[in-house]
């Protein structure tokens, strides 16, 4: 059976920068950075005091208030990013009301799922005791749950799961989420992750790791992918969330196609816990089945949203896998590092991301890696979109995404062409 085509409807985002799309892009076209001192706990003593946070974030009308209160964070995020993307797909109204909610699914994903209720709960049980605690301990805390109750909110009874594989995670849903439109399984899939790391645990955990950066002087220039004085990855949190539809139903329905996503595909470094394999194979292996499954040749390819998390190991890593593939091409193909600016959203990272390789191509415009100063010898001849927004046609982007565990996930999209 032939393959669907599957295109994007919709993009939904919480972020440091807000709720909104366009303004999201259009801060990160700016090279502004949103990074900040922590103040939503004290953390004086800890070597890294800062990330990029989520500020006021505001649930409107998308969530019943009680709910809200109850819910872990990374929910609100999940539910809240998925109906603002539903709203930029036209799927509200009689048009939402036409779907067959069978074959309309919910995949969101995340990394950590409810550390904030986790955290609150072993608290409660240690000082109040296990009576104390709140029946909605368990619910609250497994990382299916944003993706369930947004399901729930609009009838969706198709796939419905979530995938964690640390810092790959939205990569990992949005490609499977694309498979089960591909086989005719679904219409609609709403995908992408949500994570609410930002608090004494999570920070003290990846503190633990010294995976992180400790420019507390100067956060809004810690985050430096490429840069020789990087010194670890900023903590960030958030949703990135697509709509994905059989191109048949979208076109049926006249709704506006933002892009087309051409394939994906994930692999496995098998090879350490938290360090990438410095020759970059699992990468290359990834990169190399996401353009295969896609059918497109290396040479389409000309921008790629780099995983780039300012890691002293990974950045290069992911760059010696590029050079691997693309080697001929790099002249053509211009790079960026979206972390510079939003720190690592870990599993909401790559549908943040997915969201920014879009808006590239929908505006022509590729934001700059900020705070690259002097960049490493191996990316020489690769553009990187250094401090300045740059204007660019992009003809196919790859968007990587790797976690701890060794979990690599790529995903392309491209403009849409009947």
């Amino acid at each position: 059976m032939k393959r669907k085509r599957v295109v994007v409807t919709g993009m939904g985002i919480v972020s440091c920068f807000g709720t909104d799309v366009d303004f999201f892009y259009e801060q990160l076209l700016a090279g502004r950075s949103g990074v900040v001192p922590i103040k939503e706990f004290p953390c004086e003593d800890y070597p890294t005091r800062f990330a990029a946070s989520v500020q006021n974030f505001d649930i409107g009308d998308y969530i019943d208030k009680k709910q809200a209160r109850r819910i872990d964070p990374f929910m609100r995020y999940a539910m809240v990013a998925g109906k603002k993307s539903l709203e930029m797909s036209g799927l509200t109204g009689e048009a939402f009301d036409r779907l067959d909610k069978a074959r309309c699914g919910v995949l969101i994903g995340s990394g950590m799922g409810g550390m904030n209720t986790f955290s609150d709960g072993v608290e409660t049980l240690l000082t109040k005791g296990f009576k104390k605690l709140t029946p909605f301990f368990v619910p609250f805390i497994i990382t299916n749950m944003g993706g369930a109750l947004l399901a729930m909110d609009l009838g969706f009874m198709g796939p419905n799961y979530s995938i964690s594989t640390a810092c790959a995670t939205s990569n990992n849903c949005i490609y499977s989420a694309a498979e089960h439109i591909r086989s005719g399984e679904a219409d609609v899939m709403i995908c992408g992750g949500s994570e609410a790391p930002i608090i004494p645990i999570g920070l003290a955990g990846f503190v633990a790791c010294k995976a992180l950066s400790e420019r507390n002087e100067a956060p809004e220039q810690a985050s430096r992918p490429w840069d020789k004085s990087r010194d670890g990855f900023v903590m960030g949190e958030g949703a990135g969330v697509l709509v994905l539809e059989s191109l048949e139903h979208a076109q049926a329905r006249g709704a506006t196609i933002l892009a087309e996503y051409l394939g994906g595909a994930v692999s496995c470094d098998a090879y350490h816990m938290t360090s990438p394999r410095e020759d970059g194979l699992g990468v290359s292996l990834c990169i190399e089945k996401a353009l295969a499954d896609a059918g497109i040749a290396k040479e389409e390819v000309n921008y790629i949203n780099a995983h780039a998390t300012s890691t002293p190991a990974g950045d290069l890593c992911e760059v010696a896998a590029i050079k691997k593939i693309f080697g001929p091409f790099l002249s053509k193909i211009k790079m960026n590092g979206t972390k510079s600016m939003i720190g690592h959203g870990l599993g909401a990272a790559g549908g943040m991301e997915a969201i920014v390789s879009i808006k590239a191509i929908l505006t022509g415009m590729l934001h700059p890696t900020i705070n690259l100063i002097n960049p490493e010898e191996q990316v020489e001849g690769i553009d990187l979109v250094p401090n300045v927004a740059k204007p660019h046609q992009v003809q196919v982007a790859l968007s990587n995404s790797f976690g701890f565990g060794g979990h690599n996930s790529s995903i392309l999209f491209a403009p849409f062409s009947s």
